[in-house]
């Protein structure tokens, strides 16, 4: 996946900030880790565009609601469909008790990456910052602002924390009985002899299951990450491909697809964290809500 919060020259020049390493004619790297923007304070460049997201969410959702209407007119109208059509496939997919319970969360969590996605195609982040010089007497630059999901400290935040809502679901759905029965007993009905054979497959069944459970959390932080941080390295590549006048050329169909990316990356965090959720508290019922 390619990502563009690197953004092209030509709308560098639109806000007249070329950083240096562009009008030299250098090629800047993504650092892996998000730098601090001051030796003083414990803020990095990354944590400046989380607080941005947050402050457009809560103000988006001030104005909409600001004068609500029996029938939603304008922003209301936007913002009702937009939560409404992501219960209704969460919904679908968990069944509504679950999708009742933890809307909260993936609500949250998928319009939040959506935000920071597309807040980082616009034009000024990642070239809007100031030359540095360090210890050793090498020049650089440091962008005010980063892509907040190219920072691993964000998405194993996000992944991190499901995982610890999803253990207390899980128990709190299922009782601690339940819970450790879903992992470890057998699946369907044995007796005699094929239940004392059956038993320790399950056992080990289980045990897989804990090691896949363990790793989940980690498998969706570098899922997120890569495709965000690689996706800007690899934009990196294609601008120093040709000359710095025209470096904006192979970024401009990458920025526009990239609409497209920001929303399939959210929904696809968002799903997987539904998925792992339902199959933990899924007893079997089919038949519930008439769907599923």
């Amino acid at each position: 996946m390619i990502r563009c919060s690197h953004l092209p020259t030509l709308f560098a020049l639109v806000l007249g900030a070329i950083p240096a390493y562009a009008a030299e004619g250098g090629h800047h790297a993504l650092p892996l880790d998000a730098p601090r923007l001051s030796d003083s304070l414990p803020i990095n460049n990354s944590m400046i565009m989380v607080w941005l997201a947050v402050a457009v969410l809560v103000l988006f959702a001030r104005i909409a609601t600001k004068k609500m209407t029996i029938v939603p007119q304008g922003l209301q109208n936007f913002a009702e469909w937009a939560v409404e059509s992501l219960y209704d496939f969460l919904s679908g997919l968990m069944g509504s008790h679950l999708a009742t319970r933890t809307f909260w969360f993936f609500g949250s969590i998928f319009f939040f990456i959506l935000t920071n996605n597309y807040m980082g195609l616009i034009p000024g982040v990642g070239t809007l910052g100031w030359n540095t010089i360090d210890s050793h007497g090498h020049s650089g630059f440091l962008p005010w602002m980063r892509g907040a999901n190219a920072d691993i400290n964000m998405t194993a935040a996000m992944a991190f924390s499901f995982a610890t809502l999803w253990f207390y679901w899980a128990i709190s759905e299922n009782g601690i009985k339940g819970f450790l029965a879903h992992i470890f007993a057998p699946k369907g009905s044995f007796k005699g002899v094929m239940l004392l054979v059956m038993i320790p497959v399950f056992f080990f069944v289980g045990a897989l299951e804990v090691i896949s459970i363990l790793i989940r959390p980690v498998a969706l932080t570098f899922r997120l990450l890569g495709n965000i941080y690689g996706g800007e390295q690899t934009l990196e590549s294609l601008m120093a491909l040709v000359p710095q006048k025209l470096a904006f050329l192979p970024a401009l169909p990458f920025y526009f697809m990239e609409l497209l990316v920001g929303f399939v990356q959210a929904l696809v965090f968002t799903l997987l964290c539904a998925i792992f959720l339902k199959l933990i508290c899924d007893h079997g019922d089919h038949a519930e809500d008439g769907h599923h």
